[in-house]
């Protein structure tokens, strides 16, 4: 391969590890220096023109005008005229109105791709987040209640963006905080006690406690006494009393056990699984801490915090007027815990937005813990839409709700039955229906900007052409299939990079180098769409190359670079797939 002193290294088996050109950043370097503008800023400003025709980066000097009193054409000029670049680097700098309009050295570009796939199947592993804490709370479903779509958002959302922040370096935790205290208990209390031995607990549990929520909320709706009764039981339940106790550990222990059946289908793992009665005996030291202060007041009974002056219309309540906790004061006692726990720099939470005053409440009440402002700075909320059934949202105090368990299975069968009218002959047909069935449906939830409600359709969801799930798949087996054919994958000393300048190829290596910087777009935003995004770029470009590009040939050299590229962009769609939670099968 055509590739200088690096690939000299290669070889002569020398272990040279280094960093892939950054061409944005030598760009941002540049300008930083013309206009004095720290250079991060330049970087984030900097964008990536939509036609080839206008180069790789353009700058847009709109945001100077103001500063330096000039329009941004003159300034584009002035910069033009004064910014010093490598020209082995950065071929060709260009004017279109107010951008600046940069073209990188394509030979170099392909070279970098080619020679970082080939040191290892990470490609695009950063040390970025070295030495920095992320705690990242997804996923939290409710004890006693079924795991329904409502709760696949939070546990895909959370998931990819775990791995992603791994990916890149940072020391990652994953907390389960299950929904498992609440006056919700103390009305399940009730219907026990009132209906236990009419239902069949032990054996079917969710279902039958399900059937005991429905039916106890009915009884409140119709008698407030059994409503107070059921307040009570929650505070008894806090107060340790012995049969509230028990009946809520056996709530807990059958309600894992299912969940665990869903989180082994969707891969999810967790590295805490302490949800919000871990933080029980932690809460008396939130309330003390917050009455030192003085903002504790009460009303009407309750003990709340006024946030009026902060903006904030709907006070925090903090303890309730029978004495019993709230999911607030639970929230704030998990953040004192996993301030010093974890040392987080970033805690993120995973839920709908329905829960926005709620977060706003509890991250501004942070503030008065006498917590270190790192940890009150780095809580965020990472909000996104309802799962939405086509006749609305779900209840499960209604019993309008879909279990998640239920969905991924229909999935599954859904994917198989297509299999078995495609590729009736392919083998581990079960296997490849699992990974291709709870891809579409992972995939699906990801695939846009995650504040957008979702609205359930299996035609969409599984539609191999269209833009989802199985559409990678089936390009990513498609890149398996190419390089079977041609005996497997060449050496890199085998490939000649000046064979792959043509404009399919250029596209997609172009889309090959942009893979770290967009999973660190992922982590900046909390988006994993982004990375959604991408892969159906790739999925696309790699289809363009390939239907214009003939690989298998007779040339043996062009043969070698075009299964190369082949080659890599399969490692991009599995392994950015993989980051977002879904397996490739090597057949479909």
């Amino acid at each position: 391969m055509k590739k200088g002193v690096y690939g000299l290294f290669k070889l002569l088996n020398i272990s040279y590890k280094r960093k892939m050109i950054n061409f944005k950043n030598i760009v941002a370097n540049a300008i930083s220096k013309v206009v004095n503008i720290n250079e991060t800023e330049i970087e984030m400003s900097i964008e990536k023109p939509k036609g080839s025709e206008n180069g790789d980066y353009a700058f847009p000097c709109f945001r100077l005008a103001k500063e330096l009193h000039k329009a941004p054409q003159m300034i584009a000029n002035d910069i033009k005229e004064n910014i010093k670049v490598d020209e082995n680097q950065i071929t060709k700098i260009e004017v279109v109105g107010g951008y600046l309009n940069f073209f990188i050295n394509k030979e170099i570009l392909v070279e970098e791709v080619l020679n970082e796939m080939s040191e290892d199947k990470e490609y695009g592993k950063s040390t970025i987040g070295n030495g920095k804490n992320i705690v990242i709370d997804y996923s939290a479903p409710n004890i006693a209640k079924p795991f329904h779509i409502g709760h696949l958002r939070s546990t895909v959302i959370g998931a990819a963006l775990y791995k992603i922040y791994k990916y890149l370096g940072y020391n990652v935790t994953g907390i389960n905080h299950l929904g498992d205290y609440g006056t919700q208990f103390g009305k399940l209390i009730e219907g026990y006690k009132l209906w236990g031995n009419e239902y069949n607990i032990e054996e079917n549990p969710i279902d039958e406690l399900t059937k005991i929520y429905i039916r106890i909320n009915q009884a409140c709706k119709e008698d407030e006494k059994v409503l107070e009764n059921c307040r009570n039981n929650f505070k008894k339940l806090e107060d340790g009393d012995k049969y509230c106790v028990e009946i809520w550990q056996k709530f807990r222990e059958l309600s894992l056990k299912e969940f665990q059946k869903v989180y082994d289908i969707l891969g999810s793992k967790f590295d805490s699984w302490n949800g919000e009665a871990f933080y029980s005996d932690k809460m008396p030291e939130v309330i003390d801490i917050l009455n030192k202060t003085g903002k504790l007041v009460e009303s009407e009974g309750a003990k709340i915090i006024d946030l009026e002056d902060k903006g904030i219309n709907t006070p925090c309540i903090i303890e309730k007027s029978n004495g019993s906790s709230t999911y607030a004061t639970r929230d704030l006692a998990a953040i004192m815990y996993r301030a010093r726990t974890y040392d987080f720099d970033k805690a993120l939470y995973i839920t709908s937005y329905e829960q926005v005053l709620h977060f706003k409440q509890v991250f501004e009440v942070a503030k008065l813990l006498g917590l270190d402002e790192k940890y009150t700075n780095g809580l965020e909320h990472v909000a996104f839409g309802m799962v939405l059934l086509p006749t609305g949202k779900m209840s499960t105090r209604e019993g309008t709700s879909i279990k998640l368990s239920e969905l991924l299975n229909e999935a599954i069968s859904r994917a198989k039955a297509i299999i078995e009218q495609k590729n009736p002959e392919l083998e581990n047909k079960d296997e490849v229906a699992k990974k291709v069935g709870v891809g579409a449906v992972i995939f699906n939830d990801l695939a846009n900007n995650r504040v957008k409600d979702e609205i359930f359709d299996w035609d969409t969801i599984l539609n191999f052409q269209g833009e989802t799930g199985p559409y990678i798949q089936y390009t990513y087996v498609r890149t398996k299939s190419v390089i079977e054919k041609a005996g497997g994958v060449p050496d890199i000393s085998e490939v000649n990079s000046e064979l792959l300048q043509d404009e399919y190829s250029i596209k997609l290596l172009k889309l090959i180098y942009d893979f770290e910087d967009v999973l660190v777009q992922v982590t900046d935003k909390n988006e994993p769409s982004i990375l959604s995004r991408y892969l159906i770029d790739v999925a696309k470009a790699y289809s363009n190359f390939y239907n214009e590009n003939k690989i298998i040939n007779d040339d043996k050299n062009l043969q070698n670079a075009r299964v190369y590229l082949t080659y890599s962009a399969g490692i991009i769609l599995k392994t950015g797939a993989g980051l977002l939670g879904i397996e490739m099968p090597d057949k479909m």
